[in-house]
């Protein structure tokens, strides 16, 4: 399954990212693939700016 890439200029909340995180991991059984690990890697950084941005939002 390709990953599901952002939109430039979009931007997914941190809870729709982790659902996607948690799904992959399901779909992969516990073990990534090497185009799997690559996914994970770009959602986790799609993550952490959903996290970054919500928090400059709240300051």
């Amino acid at each position: 399954m390709s990953p599901d890439y952002r939109t430039p200029g979009s931007v997914r909340s941190a809870a729709e990212v982790n659902e996607h995180i948690r799904a992959l991991w399901l779909r992969a059984g516990g073990t990534l693939s090497a185009q799997e690990r690559a996914e994970y890697e770009l959602l986790v950084v799609e993550w952490a700016e959903a996290i970054r941005a919500r928090i400059i939002e709240a300051a």
